[in-house]
């Protein structure tokens, strides 16, 4: 098609397969579609396309994704607000009749198979942000390792105990993720071979975070979980590549600090002898 479709707080652009949508930046435009920038959805990637009347003198082009074809989409699981959706571009209600042609447009491109879940992600995982903060911890990423560290004032003492976690995407199998704007948000990641035990409490995991007031919000625990799903369905189809041995030292301040909290822990009763004194040599080996 080629044309140019500009709405509220995003553009589509139909190409000959795809839509390319580029998102507003502006200060009025939600957060998630700032840090989104723009997307590019194959019409493989498409279940159906709707256009209904939206709230005050708009109408709401909606192109509805298959299940498994977005890992944003994926891992938000129905969680988003109608103001966050990536695929509704909202219109002025004068422009309902050139939003209607490109919807027909846009539904004759549809695959046979637009019904069925996909067989891999079709749509890639927006760039995440390096890191965000949680309540009790910093969750990090770089392409190939999920890294906690945990918060002085608010992870419980089970993850203190528990230390600073790493895990390599090879050895997840999923990601959860529940919405900050919900009560008890969390991101929790699934690892192989946790079968059917029943999870901890996210606050109690050490393959969790938790969410907060002003902590982990959409648009930066969202895009971070999207981009570590794609990271793990990657290393699904990945051949296995060896991890190198052996690595950096850890700061000694951030060491002195773990074990005078850990201190503090073996002082209130929440720690044993046993425990203080394995977990202190522990710390210590890594200086």
């Amino acid at each position: 098609m080629g044309d140019v479709l500009a709405g509220i707080h995003a553009t589509w652009e139909f190409e000959t397969d795809a839509v390319l949508i580029r998102f507003e930046r502006g200060i009025r435009a939600p957060k998630l579609f700032q840090t989104l920038r723009e997307r590019r959805v194959p019409h493989a990637a498409l279940a159906s396309v709707t256009l209904s009347p939206g709230k005050r003198g708009t109408v709401v082009l909606h192109a509805v994704p298959r299940a498994g074809a977005d890992p944003l989409m994926a891992v938000a699981d129905g969680q988003l607000k109608e103001s966050c959706d990536p695929y509704r571009l909202v219109l002025p209600a004068d422009r309902e009749t050139l939003a209607e042609y490109y919807a027909d447009e846009l539904r004759a491109r549809l695959v046979p198979e637009r019904g069925e879940p996909a067989e891999r992600f079709l749509v890639a995982a927006p760039e995440p942000p390096v890191q965000f903060k949680a309540y009790d911890g910093k969750a990090s990423f770089d392409g190939r390792n999920v890294s906690f560290r945990w918060f002085w004032t608010g992870a419980s003492s089970a993850k203190w105990k528990a230390g600073d976690q790493s895990f390599a995407v090879s050895d997840l199998s999923g990601v959860e993720w529940r919405s900050p704007d919900v009560l008890d948000g969390y991101l929790r990641l699934v690892r192989r071979g946790a079968g059917d035990a029943a999870p901890v409490q996210p606050d109690q995991d050490p393959a969790a975070v938790v969410f907060g007031l002003g902590y982990g919000p959409v648009h930066e625990s969202l895009p971070f979980a999207a981009a570590v799903l794609q990271a793990v369905r990657d290393a699904d189809r990945a051949v296995p590549v060896p991890v190198p041995v052996g690595a950096g030292r850890r700061d000694p301040a951030d060491i002195a600090d773990r074990i005078r909290h850990l201190g503090d822990l073996h002082q209130a009763g929440l720690v044993t002898d046993e425990e203080f004194t394995a977990k202190k040599a522990e710390l210590l080996a890594e200086l």
